[in-house]
């Protein structure tokens, strides 16, 4: 059982490849073999990248047969961005009512 942890979620994320393979899993349960087969990577090189997103809590994985299909944990992922996201806001908040200057998009 993986739990997650905040701190491994962005360096995961910090991978391309690793990125593309969440887009993939967040539309379908997919093998090693079937990622390899989309990426023109080795199967290897894709359970390595696999491995670091399960370390992450990012992904499971549920064996069905000879195959382990792994899918996306949305919620992981989500609930990740969403405290990322009220960290950087409630300074970038504090800051701008203390200058007393409207805040700027990013």
């Amino acid at each position: 059982m993986t739990v997650n942890h905040p701190g491994r979620v962005f360096p995961a994320l910090a991978s391309l490849p690793r990125r593309q393979i969440i887009a993939f899993l967040g539309q379908t349960a997919l093998s090693t073999a079937d990622l390899a087969g989309r990426f023109g990577m080795s199967a290897p090189a894709v359970s390595r990248h696999l491995a670091v997103l399960l370390h992450a809590g990012l992904v499971s994985a549920e064996r069905q047969g000879q195959r382990v299909l792994y899918r996306l944990k949305r919620d992981v992922l989500l609930d990740a961005l969403a405290n990322f996201a009220s960290e950087v806001d409630g300074p970038l908040r504090r800051e701008a009512r203390s200058a007393g200057t409207p805040r700027e998009a990013i």
